[in-house]
């Protein structure tokens, strides 16, 4: 594994929902023991249909559009993306300083931005949250 990958790759759970490392590919989702088995088997049957297995969740985010099955797949899931932006604020005394903000974007949000804003915004995808309980709802 890349050491430069390490800290955006990992997996964890709450009550409410999962998150996931952006860095991770659906190759090493499929791989990982301690990933529900319910995700992975709604990654193989529904995500791969129209994503290559080493493609990682921060590219398929970034670039993903309304119209891809994997978009629906994860609409149902209730997918939120955790992403960090570059923005401007006015400081006392009329000063801007620019710096990244982290924000938790719906997936509808994320997809409905166009590709040349998300670059202008200088965005990174961060995180994958989804929803246990859309996700127990999934009929696989």
């Amino acid at each position: 594994m890349d050491n430069r990958n390490e800290d955006f790759q990992y997996y964890m759970q709450d009550t409410g929902s999962l998150y996931l490392g952006a860095r991770y590919s659906y190759a090493q989702i499929l791989e990982h023991e301690m990933i529900s088995f319910k995700y992975k088997s709604i990654v193989e049957h529904y995500i791969l249909k129209d994503t290559d297995p080493e493609t990682t969740l921060e590219s398929q985010l970034y670039y993903m559009t309304s119209d891809q099955f994997s978009y629906r797949t994860y609409l149902q899931l209730k997918a939120r993306v955790k992403v960090s932006m570059l923005v401007q604020k006015r400081h006392l005394f009329g000063a801007v300083k620019t710096g990244y903000e982290t924000k938790v974007l719906k997936l509808e949000e994320l997809a409905g931005m166009n590709l040349a804003k998300k670059k202008q915004c200088g965005m990174v995808i961060q995180e994958l949250i989804l929803s246990k309980l859309a996700l127990m709802a999934f009929s696989v």
